[in-house]
């Protein structure tokens, strides 16, 4: 029983790898798709979505089995009670990818976003996939120093987030009122996905610690 019961704890921690490699595809994909004015890509993008959904659903229902029939307790019952809701994360991770690849198809043929604020959608994006990626590698090693790299980063997507307020706040903003949306949205989407990244990171450092440090990254 005990066999089957670690067995049972590998999968769970591998599909939440798996997870956690779509979604970084996904916003790798989404951005191109949206710097690009790409609609196959963000077409691509979006169906892919549905697999993120089924493998959170088969995960939880996996995790949600476990704790019924097997009765963990301590480090495993916290390994179980944290996939359910890095599980979430890691959805809502790849639903805000889709959110973008749908601006992108949305607005096509042009470009979602102007110039004045298309370097800072370049980078916001780039360090949104260092997330994900560094995802990996920290559900696979639970390394916490990967973990503190993860909360560095989202700090300064955090900043880039702040700093397209200020550009749609000043005088020299003259874009129409859908543009200025979908500006502040795409801004909105890939904060809220770094954002998802540290709760992951900070739910690893539970599974390792049994400390709970309390983010903002719960909503």
């Amino acid at each position: 029983m005990r066999k089957v019961f670690q067995a049972e704890l590998q999968t769970i921690g591998e599909e939440l790898t798996e997870m956690a490699s779509l979604v970084a595809d996904a916003m790798e994909r989404a951005y191109s798709s949206y710097a690009g004015a790409d609609t196959e890509i963000a077409q691509e993008v979006i169906a892919a979505d549905a697999r993120v959904d089924f493998m959170q659903n088969q995960l939880d229902e996996r995790a949600i089995d476990v704790l019924a029939l097997q009765g963990p307790v301590a480090s495993d019952l916290r390994m179980i009670v944290g996939s359910l809701r890095m599980s979430a994360s890691l959805e809502r991770m790849g639903d805000l990818a889709r959110h973008i690849a749908q601006l992108a198809r949305l607005r096509y043929p042009a470009n979602v976003a102007p110039d004045s604020v298309a370097p800072v959608f370049a980078e916001m994006a780039e360090l949104d996939v260092q997330i994900a990626r560094k995802l990996i590698t920290l559900l696979e090693t639970r390394d916490l120093d990967i973990a503190a790299e993860i909360i560095t980063i989202n700090t300064r997507i955090d900043d880039l987030h702040a700093s397209v307020f200020k550009i749609v706040a000043s005088p020299e903003w003259n874009e129409s009122a859908p543009r200025t949306a979908d500006v502040t949205l795409t801004s909105r989407y890939m904060e809220r996905y770094g954002d998802h990244g540290v709760s992951v990171a900070r739910k690893v450092n539970y599974l390792v610690t049994g400390e709970w440090e309390p983010g903002s990254s719960e909503r």
